[in-house]
């Protein structure tokens, strides 16, 4: 299967103007990951993102006393990153394969420099964007609720 294939059967460019895809294609690759790959950590340089074909791929987030502490995972059809496109690009969560995963790498500057030159499509993923930022940040919510909430008093 051809990158601009891949791209035109993921969920997350649905309904993006077909012309727009051969243009995502050059920035555009095929990866695998084996169980365990450890994608990016927290705090680290923000320099790609992810269109999830197969597999599971888990976020994380560092927790101190408590190691890498597991946000919600990512599978078929799911993005992984957005830290890429705002300043200072840094990763604000990690990734580690769970099982032997696929997906399209993107080369995060060469998208950027895409969206820039053309407002519409610019318009166009970041509002998918923000749509991920969204998620991820409600399931960091509710993660941080699991482990941090004030079980409920007996005397009630």
């Amino acid at each position: 299967m051809t990158p601009l294939e891949m791209l035109r059967e993921h969920p997350f460019l649905a309904g993006l103007p077909q012309e727009w895809l051969p243009r995502l294609t050059g920035y555009a690759r095929p990866v695998v990951w084996h169980p365990g790959h450890r994608l990016f950590r927290a705090g680290q340089s923000a320099e790609r993102f992810w269109l999830v074909r197969g597999g599971e791929v888990a976020l994380d987030f560092p927790v101190p006393g408590r190691g890498d502490v597991g946000i919600e995972s990512i599978g078929p059809g799911g993005v992984l990153g957005w830290s890429w496109l705002f300043p200072p690009y840094r990763w604000q969560f990690g990734a580690v394969a769970v099982q032997r995963s696929t997906a399209v790498e993107f080369s995060a500057a060469g998208v950027r420099r895409l969206m820039e030159s053309d407002d519409a499509l610019g318009r166009q993923l970041t509002t998918r964007f923000m749509s991920v930022v969204v998620d991820r940040l409600q399931a960091s919510r509710v993660r941080l609720l699991d482990l941090y909430g004030y079980p409920a008093s007996a005397a009630s």
